[in-house]
Formats: structure tokens, sequence, C-alpha cells
């Protein structure tokens, strides 16, 4: 092995994240950005919104909610990376914090109350969060998505649990599609998708109980987790908008992973999740519809 390769791996296995102290920093941060996003919330006529592309909107309430969500970030964690969905950023460290201030933001900006706060913390590979063995590959490790119109704190934190407003939740116990609720998103940013997803989409619809679309995939990923859903799944996202969600539903005992099988969390934004019994309906719902590159 490369001599610099031998001390990256040391000085990567001498920081052990410390994972209480990121969960709490983390929300705090989520309702910093939160008290922010209500503060424009009965003023919507006021803000002043860009359109990046087609479809895809942002406004101040975006940009002043992730400052404040780094600002706190990096005050109490001055060590980690930053990875933000206005302001950009990059990883680096043994971890870093993929941030949403504003998941739903066309909800938002529609007075619709079905948006959040989304801060993940994906740990690299080398770094250590238990014992002596450091991760293989870059993983999920702390989760939390806070809507601040039902005022619900989701969390969670690899290896322990996930919660709800402090109360432990899980995944449902719906064994089969038929019998099963599920999420979606509609393509709406990039198009040149949507040959593949439409057939699961009509697959969906004339094989579950119900197909729900609310517009915000944190929230939708935490309403799996939760059991008020028992599947969800969507292509094309960013990867702030899946990270945390993903630990809070593997830490919830479902799973979610990536579409395509090539990474270790839905990075890339093609994400399906659900129980150990819908997860594994959805996958082969989707298989057959995926472009193999």
């Amino acid at each position: 092995m490369p001599p610099f390769l031998l001390t990256w791996i040391h000085c990567m296995q001498s920081f052990r994240l410390p994972l209480s102290d990121c969960l709490d920093a983390a929300v705090t941060a989520a309702h910093a950005g939160a008290a922010i996003l209500q503060s424009y919330a009965h003023n919507r006529a006021e803000l002043v919104i860009d359109k990046k592309m087609r479809n895809d909107l942002v406004s101040q309430a975006d940009r002043e909610a992730e400052l404040a969500v780094i600002e706190i970030l990096r005050e109490r964690t001055p060590q980690l990376g930053i990875v933000a969905e206005e302001s950009g950023g990059q990883t680096s460290g043994a971890a870093t914090w993929y941030i949403d201030p504003l998941d739903g933001t066309t909800n938002f900006l529609h007075g619709i109350p079905q948006y959040a706060v989304s801060i993940a913390l994906i740990a690299h590979a080398g770094a250590l969060i238990e014992g002596d063995t450091p991760l293989q590959h870059d993983t999920p490790v702390i989760g939390v998505i806070y809507d601040p119109n039902r005022e619900e704190l989701f969390t969670a934190m690899h290896g322990v649990g996930a919660w709800l407003n402090e109360r432990r939740i899980n995944c449902s116990q719906t064994e089969l599609l038929s019998e099963s609720v599920v999420a979606t998103g509609f393509p709406f940013r990039d198009f040149s998708f949507a040959e593949q997803y439409m057939p699961t989409l009509d697959y969906a619809i004339n094989n579950t109980r119900g197909v729900r679309r609310l517009g915000a995939a944190a929230l939708d990923l935490a309403w799996v987790a939760c059991g008020r859903y028992d599947g969800y799944w969507e292509m094309g996202l960013a990867p702030w908008d899946v990270a945390a969600g993903t630990v809070i539903v593997r830490e919830a005992g479902g799973i979610c992973e990536d579409m395509h099988h090539r990474d270790p969390w839905p990075i890339k934004g093609y994400v399906y999740a659900g129980n150990q019994h819908t997860a594994p309906a959805l996958d082969a719902m989707i298989q057959p519809q995926l472009k193999k590159d």
C-alpha cells in the first residue's frame, strides 16, 4: 500500500466521531433553520424567488435558513465537511454534513404545509464510529428531519435507533405490496428518466392500496420510518434530499438503498425504501425499468 494512503488511513482512524455531540448540533441547527422558514411562511408575498432551473425554485428563506444551519454546524463541529443545497461545499475530514435547509420548496412557496429542514452526517470510509474497526465505505450515521408545521422532529443515530420527538419509531409491518400505501415523487426538474419512471408509477397504482405524492422527499422517507407509509421510491433527487432519510429509515428497521445497487447509500438520488417486505417488492418493480449503463 502506498505510504501516503497509509498516512491517510491512520489520520482517519485517529479521529472517532462523537455521534451524540453531532446529533445535538444537528438538532439545534434544524430548529434554527426552521425558525427562519416559519418567519417567512406568513409573508410569502414578500419573498424574492429565483429559478435555478425549470421547476427548481429558491428564495431568501432557503438561503437564510441554510446560513443559520451552517453557522451552528461550523461552530459545533469545525472539523467536519459541509455540503449544502444552495451554497455547495465539499466533503472533507472524517465526515461531511449534507444539508437541505428547505426540502419541499415549491410547497413552501405555495403555502402548502409539507416541508422540512433535513440534515445528515455521512461518515467517510476509514472513520471510526464504534469499536476499533474503521468504516469500509461512506455511511450515513446521523439523520435529522424537522417538520415545523407539525412540530415533528425525526432523528436517528447509526447503530442506536430512530425517534420521532424522542419516541422510538419503527417501519410498518405490512408484508404485501397489495396492502401497502406507498409514496413517490414525479419528475420535476430532469425529465430524461421519465420513461423509466412512468411504468413504475403505473405498476404501483395498479398493485398497491394507494400512491401518495406530497412533494417533500425527506418527509416521505421519515414517514416510511415511522410507519405512515409502507414504501417510497423516487428518481433524480440530490444527495441532500435523501441522506438524512436514509439513516432514519435504516435505524427504524427498514431498507433504504440505491436503485442501481452500486453505492452504499442513494447518493445519486435514485432511491427506494420500505420495510423488510415492501422494499424488496419495490426493488422488483423498479429493476425491469432501469436503464443499464
